[in-house]
């Protein structure tokens, strides 16, 4: 007999991933590394204006986890959502998809 892992060809990593339901993967800007082990990301969007059908930009700010405290103000990173970690924190850092460019305040 084969085993079911290898007869479909996923890992276990994977099929509990899986069991747990997709998971909401946000990319945006970090505004804010003031707090320990905490950062601030800025997520936008463009929505359509319900009325004029002009295209507008919003944004949602995310209180994501940061283990090493090595995002910066500025870094475009992804954070991956998560079960709630404190009163404000539902998502992790992933990765830091590109540094910040030029002098951080």
């Amino acid at each position: 007999m084969s085993d079911s892992n290898t007869s479909t060809g996923s890992s276990p990593a994977a099929a509990s991933a899986k069991a747990r339901g997709r998971r909401k993967l946000q990319i945006g800007i970090v505004i804010s590394v003031k707090m320990d082990k905490t950062i601030t990301v800025r997520v936008d969007r463009r929505v359509k204006h319900a009325l004029y059908g002009k295209y507008m930009r919003r944004s949602t700010k995310l209180h994501a986890h940061d283990e090493n405290n090595e995002a910066r103000v500025g870094d475009r990173v992804e954070v991956l959502g998560t079960r709630p970690l404190s009163k404000m924190k539902r998502y992790r850092l992933i990765k830091i998809t590109s540094k910040a460019t030029g002098p951080t305040t």
